[in-house]
């Protein structure tokens, strides 16, 4: 099963938009997908302790545990990714091991391109994530109406989509 989780708590999100896109096409394609929303699920900020037994804890831990590999679609914030998704990281941290883990971002502007790799390399280094090596980075611009204006992003959505999913078998297989 791949996981789509959307991290923006936003009601207007571009990062949801990208998540439900890719969610769409693995369906399209007969993967197994489930799709985590955090507006949905809120979780507790994560405090070490009495956070950790919080029922939506053990929800998100449920989906991220039963998934070969996840999508994570992320607003990105002040260089970095959203507060929800590195709290939900923190509080489900081993469910992430040995996981294909692929990034979906959207950010206001290029100049954070690379702003996923602190994220990245902590799933690398801490859990063991096998990180798909190309992601989607969105700007305003990609949408329009509610939806991907932009080819190109749409087919870099599609491609993260199905490389998690190629490598969340192969890891699962291994």
């Amino acid at each position: 099963m791949i996981l789509v989780v959307s991290s923006s708590l936003g009601p207007e999100s571009n990062s949801r938009i990208l998540a439900k896109e890719a969610h769409r096409v693995l369906v399209q394609d007969g993967v197994d997908a489930s799709f985590l929303d955090l507006r949905d699920c809120p979780l507790p900020f994560c405090d070490g302790g009495p956070s950790l037994a919080h029922a939506n804890v053990a929800e998100a831990k449920k989906f991220i545990g039963k998934a070969d590999g996840i999508v994570v679609a992320t607003p990105i914030y002040n260089y970095d990714s959203n507060a929800a998704v590195k709290n939900l990281v923190e509080m489900t941290c081993g469910e992430w091991d040995n996981k294909a883990v692929g990034f979906l971002c959207a950010a206001g502007g290029m100049g954070s391109y690379m702003s996923i790799m602190s994220l990245a390399n902590s799933l690398m280094l801490d859990f063991r994530s096998v990180i798909v090596p190309r992601f989607a980075y969105a700007v305003g611009e990609a949408f329009s109406g509610g939806v991907i204006s932009d080819p190109g992003v749409a087919d870099r959505v599609a491609e993260v989509a199905r490389m998690t999913a190629r490598l969340g078998r192969a890891l699962k297989a291994a």
